[in-house]
């Protein structure tokens, strides 16, 4: 098992107390689980119906990248209003699949929300050597960019692989 704190804007400043999420992961009887606790900002909902959404990035949001050995990797975002999305890559913002979620739980409830999502652990890249996760949130100039591990630069970049936490792929397991 893993937890990922998201405590840092993007540029590696501390984020403040109240928009600190965590990023739990595992495997567990062949799936991957990835459990979110985050606080609930209340920003406008996406219009579209909960489920698969790509775009999410654009909401409030909390995302989680896995980087496997080969450089391959996998993206999950997942938002407070029951919308989600599984991306294979390849490569940098290489697109290879969109993939299915298992099951996508989420909970609004004294100013929080969590969220459980399972996924086949085929999905996960092999030999996991990096992770980060991510948090967004606020409307236009209010717009914040949180990360477990800073990823730095000019603007928020949220593909910096070369920026994330180094993990041990057996961490992973129950």
């Amino acid at each position: 098992m893993i937890r990922l704190d998201v405590a840092w804007t993007w540029d590696g400043a501390p984020a403040r107390p109240d928009e600190c999420a965590a990023v739990v992961v595992r495997r567990a009887g062949g799936q991957l689980v990835v459990d979110i606790d985050a606080p609930f900002h209340g920003d406008p909902p996406p219009p579209a119906a909960a489920g698969e959404l790509d775009g999410l990035w654009n909401h409030e949001v909390v995302e989680l990248m896995l980087v496997g050995a080969s450089g391959r990797y996998l993206e999950l975002e997942v938002g407070p209003h029951g919308h989600s999305l599984a991306i294979a890559l390849s490569g940098v913002r290489v697109r290879e699949a969109l993939l299915d979620l298992a099951s996508v739980d989420v909970a609004i409830s004294d100013g929080r929300w969590q969220a459980r999502v399972t996924l086949d652990g085929r999905h996960v890249p092999p030999g996991v050597t990096a992770a980060n996760a991510f948090a967004i949130h606020g409307i236009g100039t209010a717009r914040r960019f949180l990360c477990a591990a800073p990823t730095r630069g000019e603007r928020p970049d949220f593909h910096r692989l070369a920026e994330f936490v180094r993990i041990d792929d057996s961490a992973l397991d129950a």
